[in-house]
């Protein structure tokens, strides 16, 4: 019997030893079982700084992005900052970007509206700090990532929302912007959905030229030349603006259907009002804190792909990460209304 009982005492010790070696193993690190320590995270330092470099800032439009940078400043634990003109400047955009450069911050996200900024992003890259581009993209460049809309998809999205408000027949008319990639990639978008619907002819589209008074008068020709139009969609806001109050003085609220884009406060009263049917929302308060999110991990989680992935010249993670794509209407209307509340200045 004590033979017995100093055998069990050597197993049971045998196993806590065994166990005891196992768990040691599972809580090693990453970095330190797979042997890449040089990827191991680093934290945040409190003077982290990343910019978003943008124009146009007076539109209520980047009401939205703005909250959502800071927002994303917040949750993440560094400083974030908004720069650039308050009008359509490209100069003094790139003026901004070159300010913007100058700070040494940890990352850059722009708005990347026109190809004569990708001189200025490469010149960032180059001086070994991250750019990540929003909304627009310009993928000749030396950029990170694009975090933006698929355009295509806001089209489509738009079109199959109408398509079923009309009951999948009907004459419509696109008010755009021809010749803007952006824009015509939208109308791709609704030319795709209506095609799923042989009730659905495009009767024809209107140049807007991104002017609401101009879309008005667009708008009230083509309701002159088709009489008995059944619906108007606008690839942008003023598009969308502009058929509505067409419609409107027209007389034919609720005859006339109209889709517009975006989700600013205008658009959104119309639709309160009855005389838009709805309106396509991108994910823009979302797409600047995902932006924020690309640069702070490639600064601070990149996977190990190799040893040292900057000596070895290669990148991780996401090139393009596509945002979701909403559709506002009187049955979540208000939450919207509620949120241009909260996003103003």
């Amino acid at each position: 019997m004590k033979f017995k009982a100093v055998y069990l005492m050597i197993v049971l010790a045998l196993v806590a030893t065994l166990i005891a070696g196992c768990s040691s193993a599972q809580t090693a690190t990453p970095a330190a079982a797979s042997g890449n320590e040089g990827q191991s995270a680093k934290p945040a330092t409190s003077n982290e700084e990343y910019i978003y470099v943008s124009c146009m800032g007076n539109l209520e439009f980047f009401n939205a992005h703005k909250y959502g940078w800071k927002w994303a400043g917040e949750v993440l634990g560094v400083k974030t900052s908004y720069v650039g003109p308050a009008e359509y400047d490209l100069n003094a955009m790139v003026a901004a970007f070159d300010q913007a450069i100058a700070k040494k911050p940890a990352g850059i996200v722009v708005f990347a509206v026109e190809p004569v900024l990708e001189p200025v992003i490469n010149k960032a890259v180059d001086a070994g700090i991250p750019v990540v581009t929003i909304l627009g993209d310009l993928p000749n460049s030396k950029r990170l990532a694009f975090v933006g809309s698929r355009q295509f998809d806001l089209g489509y999205v738009g079109g199959k929302k109408l398509a079923e408000a009309l009951g999948g027949k009907g004459k419509v008319a696109i008010l755009s912007i021809p010749g803007v990639q952006m824009f015509d990639e939208r109308e791709q978008g609704y030319r795709a959905a209506f095609s799923e619907y042989p009730g659905i002819e495009v009767v024809q589209v209107g140049d807007t030229k991104a002017d609401t008074v101009t879309a008005i008068s667009v708008a009230k020709d083509i309701l002159q030349r088709h009489p008995d139009l059944a619906a108007f969609v606008g690839t942008d806001s003023t598009g969308g603006i502009g058929a509505a109050t067409a419609v409107k003085e027209a007389g034919k609220v609720g005859q006339v259907k109209t889709v517009a884009m975006d989700r600013n406060s205008d658009v959104l009263q119309a639709i309160q009002d009855g005389i838009l049917t709805g309106t396509v929302a991108q994910d823009d308060a979302a797409m600047a804190y995902w932006a924020l999110l690309v640069l702070y991990n490639y600064n601070h989680h990149q996977a190990p792909l190799t040893v040292d992935n900057a000596k070895a010249g290669v990148r991780t993670g996401p090139t393009i990460v596509y945002m979701s794509v909403n559709y506002i209407d009187k049955s979540n209307l208000q939450y919207f209304l509620d949120a241009n509340k909260l996003y103003v200045p």
